[in-house]
């Protein structure tokens, strides 16, 4: 009998730690969650969410929040569209086309293990590695070849679309061409980001300093 109420106890215990493991484990995954600062991406076409990811691309994170609270993204273009490929935009103006001015460019975190994959959002630059700013593209469907190798660079993965893909999509099928001083895959009828807007807990946390994301 005290050998059945040893074996009892033993395993009263072991159910009692395993269900305090669970607690933490989801208390965890609650706090990482609250972590992921989201915001909404506003267009003349619909609206999308996207997750943020700081803990593996921290200086893309802070310097794409940087551009959404100073409100430089309010009524931009998606400039690009590539069928089976990305969308692109958040630098010209949509007033007259014009590049807006932008703060240093950002060092490339394309090394942080995000994948390009679909819904995945990078940070848009030029062939030269360390040249992102304000622009970011949205993955339509998996792209690989945007991932980095060890012989080059790839495009840094700082976010995912979590709400919303259906107007990404609808979005990356409009109709494109020459337009204004975009000489190729342009929407032919401006598709325009009318604002970018923090939501959840992040919209009430005081902002970082994006001052060490520059490479300047």
């Amino acid at each position: 009998m005290q050998g059945k109420r040893n074996h009892g106890h033993r395993a009263a215990g072991l159910r009692a730690a395993l269900a305090a493991a669970a607690l933490l484990a989801a208390g965890a995954s609650l706090h990482a969650a609250e972590e992921q600062p989201r915001v909404r991406v506003v267009t003349n076409m619909g609206s999308f969410v996207i997750q943020l990811e700081p803990e593996r691309a921290p200086l893309t994170v802070e310097n794409f929040l940087r551009y959404v609270r100073e409100g430089f993204y309010t009524n931009t273009l998606i400039h690009r569209v590539v069928p089976g490929f990305v969308i692109q935009g958040g630098g010209h103006d949509a007033g007259d086309y014009s590049l807006k001015p932008t703060h240093p460019a950002v060092v490339n975190e394309s090394g942080n293990g995000l994948r390009n994959v679909r819904g995945a959002v990078g940070m848009a630059r030029e062939s030269r590695p360390h040249t992102g700013n304000s622009q970011f593209y949205v993955n339509l469907v998996d792209n690989p070849a945007l991932d980095p190798l060890p012989s080059r660079w790839g495009y840094a993965v700082f976010g995912r679309v979590v709400e919303g893909m259906d107007v990404v999509e609808r979005i990356g099928v409009v109709p494109t061409g020459r337009f204004g001083p975009f000489e190729e895959d342009a929407p032919l009828k401006p598709v325009v980001i009318e604002k970018i807007e923090l939501i959840g807990a992040a919209a009430e946390a005081p902002a970082g300093d994006a001052s060490a994301t520059s490479t300047e």
